[in-house]
């Protein structure tokens, strides 16, 4: 398999998330048990909101790459399975945070859990997801897998209050990869991190696979973003356009803001000061991000950055692992959803 460039893309061939993480497959059948006896509780409205998130699935990325990082150490204790559950359990609990937050009504086309039971009931809930991934994780005993979780939940929250902070404003482009890496590649980075702890890796080897989750999970919400603004809502399983409708501002649109005229940005900030598409309509804004590049542009560094998370890893001799992370960037770029 040529691993210089990603022009050999698996996604021509028809693979997704299942074929490229064939290597892990039992691994993640087993996370997925471990997932639903750790979210069991003897309130029964947690045990409903827990078996309700992770029956909405998601593609499973993050505790695959955290398999595969510790398999790249031929790591085979029953941790990787733990913290796998750990930080898909992490995972979930930020959504349902996220969604109270931006009062999301659907979720992966479906009802949001707020919707179904309540801001209350799903704020408490989500806490106890948290706290019960803590729990988990102790159970390695291992105080550095505590600390990378513990600065990981801070960054993560950090990113939540600088977006609701900034939410109606035009952030400039700096801004905005400090909220996603906060909110989206940090726990990417800390997957593969947890991998390289737990297969004992060197400090040297554990940073280039932390840089590597970091890169691919910038790219992995750049696509994100860009999605948000031209996929169909059958596609995004929730409206489309939902960040501008939120407030939010993504690199497309940073980059349109830059070039625009005064009367283009005067569309753009009436929809994200005003949060809603009044007087202005979704089209006109695609239109507005086409005459400038804008997606494409997006598209672009989300390519280089997935380039730059499989440079991070040339370090290490080959393997199926290797190939399999190699893999994972062209996935996250082409994917459609």
């Amino acid at each position: 398999m040529r691993t210089s460039t990603m022009t050999s893309s698996p996604i021509a061939n028809g693979a997704g998330p299942a074929e490229l993480f064939e290597l892990v497959r039992n691994d993640l059948a087993a996370i997925e048990e471990e997932f639903g006896r750790e979210t069991i509780s003897g309130v029964s409205a947690i045990t409903e909101i827990g078996e309700y998130l992770r029956g909405g699935g998601g593609k499973r990325m993050r505790p695959a790459l955290l398999l595969l990082s510790s398999k790249l150490f031929d790591y085979r204790g029953r941790g990787a399975v733990k913290l796998g559950a750990v930080v898909e359990i992490i995972h979930t609990a930020t959504l349902v945070h996220d969604d109270i937050i931006d009062e999301a009504e659907t979720r992966r086309g479906r009802p949001a859990a707020n919707t179904r039971w309540g801001n209350s009931k799903c704020v408490l809930a989500g806490d106890w997801l948290y706290m019960q991934a803590f729990k988990v994780a102790l159970e390695e005993r291992n105080f550095r897998v505590l600390d990378t979780l513990i600065e990981l939940t801070q960054q993560m929250v950090e990113g939540e209050l600088l977006q609701m902070e900034k939410l109606g404003k035009l952030i400039s482009l700096d801004e905005h990869f400090d909220l996603i890496f906060r909110k989206t590649a940090c726990l990417f980075s800390v997957c593969m991190r947890l991998g390289a702890i737990l297969g004992g890796a060197s400090r040297e080897h554990e940073e280039h696979l932390a840089r590597y989750g970091r890169d691919l999970g910038m790219a992995f919400q750049i696509v994100d973003d860009v999605l948000d603004l031209t996929a169909s809502e059958n596609v995004l399983g929730k409206p489309v356009a939902s960040d501008l409708r939120e407030g939010k501002v993504t690199m497309a649109v940073i980059h349109a803001l830059e070039r625009c005229t005064g009367d283009e940005r005067r569309k753009i900030s009436t929809v994200v000061e005003q949060r809603a598409f009044d007087g202005v309509t979704h089209p006109e804004i695609l239109n507005i991000l086409t005459r400038y590049g804008s997606l494409d542009s997006a598209s672009a560094r989300a390519m280089q950055y997935a380039e730059s998370a499989r440079q991070a890893i040339c370090v290490f001799p080959d393997s199926a692992i290797k190939r399999a992370l190699l893999r994972a960037p062209e996935f996250v770029v082409a994917r459609e959803k």
